[in-house]
């Protein structure tokens, strides 16, 4: 188990603003051993596949400069122009072979990370500077795994090497007696074949880096409990901010629900303890909707604010809880309630018409049927 510099247990998975801070700096997983086999293959095997081209290419640049005309060699001029004609031929000759290896070199990094560009990572840092920490960086266990891999692919290259030559001795032999062009193109699939060879020795040693790499990454962003709660607690704010937080929270949403109320058709009380205000708009929606509800203090004061607005105010002790523990702000009322609020609304139209001179004074508002599962008792 990782410890940290204050020489606590690492025992905790690194958080998500723990791996995005990393990823920030630059710190990741990266196998330099990765890097150098897809060079390798991509070297090896553009190699074999344009090494035929690659030969003629270089036949024809030979018997081209070396077999010049005595009017050629005379003219001030042929020497540049042999020489871009020369230099288009070798560069149509290796352009595939550079682009493979191109696109490997690309590859090849972000295989094991992904794409990362950080400016972080590019910037100078003085503590690289100081000898103490070098030294503790040459004596480091990843210095001594670096140590061993660096001997274990020289002495399997080594091997390979040895092995391939054995087993290409005659063809090696051979090329000696071949005639010049196909000496040039055999001897370039040997060295194609070569390569390759070798660097199929590199995969055992990148199967062995590429998890270690990962490994070794993970422990230096494994945590202490004590780092994690510390990530917390900034993240997350101190308590105490978080309190003054939530309660401006709440100051602001009661401001803007008391603003609501003169817009209410109804405000139905417990008849001191809640206070629900409701509206009806056909318009926008199917149901009465909520616009404010509170109690003790905020239903006093939702009532003093209803009749400075001569907003009226009705008295159903079941109504009001009932409304006020099933329904949430500026949203409509639930479908078991419809029946009770439609008698409510019916009864303040015909208020309002007594008080309009336009019709008889209502009877009283009978008992409310509110369902047994939206009846809460005090």
């Amino acid at each position: 188990m990782a410890e940290s510099e204050s020489g606590a247990d690492k025992s905790e998975e690194p958080t998500e603003k723990r791996l995005r801070e990393s990823r920030e700096k630059g710190q990741i997983a990266r196998s330099r051993e990765l890097n150098t086999l897809a060079i390798m293959l991509a070297g090896a095997g553009g190699l074999l596949a344009v090494g035929g081209s690659l030969g003629s290419a270089l036949l024809s640049i030979m018997s081209g400069n070396f077999a010049l005309s005595r009017e050629v060699i005379m003219d001030e001029r042929s020497m540049a122009i042999w020489l871009l004609a020369s230099g288009k031929v070798a560069v149509d000759a290796v352009l595939p072979l550079f682009l493979a290896l191109l696109i490997a070199s690309i590859v090849g990094p972000i295989a094991l990370g992904g794409w990362l560009f950080s400016a972080k990572a590019m910037a100078p840092k003085i503590s690289r500077m100081n000898p103490l920490a070098g030294l503790k960086r040459m004596f480091s266990t990843k210095a001594l795994v670096e140590l061993l891999k660096a001997l274990a692919k020289f002495t399997l290259v080594l091997a390979v090497a040895l092995a391939v030559l054995s087993a290409k001795v005659d063809d090696l032999l051979a090329i000696a007696h071949e005639p010049l062009e196909s000496a040039i193109l055999h001897a370039a699939q040997v060295v194609g074949w070569s390569a390759l060879w070798m660097a199929c020795a590199l995969v055992l040693i990148a199967a062995v880096d590429v998890p270690f790499q990962l490994w070794d990454n993970k422990q230096k962003l494994m945590m202490t409990k004590q780092e994690v709660r510390d990530e917390y607690k900034d993240s997350e704010g101190k308590p105490e901010v978080k309190q003054r937080i939530r309660q401006l929270q709440r100051e602001m949403a009661e401001r803007r629900m008391m603003q609501a109320v003169p817009q209410a058709d109804v405000v139905i009380t417990n008849p001191t303890h809640f206070a629900v205000a409701l509206k009806y708009d056909p318009a926008k929606g199917h149901a009465p909707v909520l616009l404010a509800k509170g109690g003790d203090f905020t239903a006093l004061k939702i009532r003093e604010i209803a009749q400075e607005h001569q907003v009226m105010l009705l008295e159903s002790p079941a109504l009001a809880r009932a409304v006020f523990y099933s329904t949430e702000l500026d949203q409509e009322i639930p479908a078991g309630l419809y029946l009770a609020v439609a008698q409510v609304l019916a009864y303040v139209y015909q208020i309002r018409q007594y008080q309009a001179g336009k019709g008889k004074r209502p009877a009283p508002l009978p008992d409310l049927p509110i369902p047994p599962d939206l009846r809460r008792d005090e």
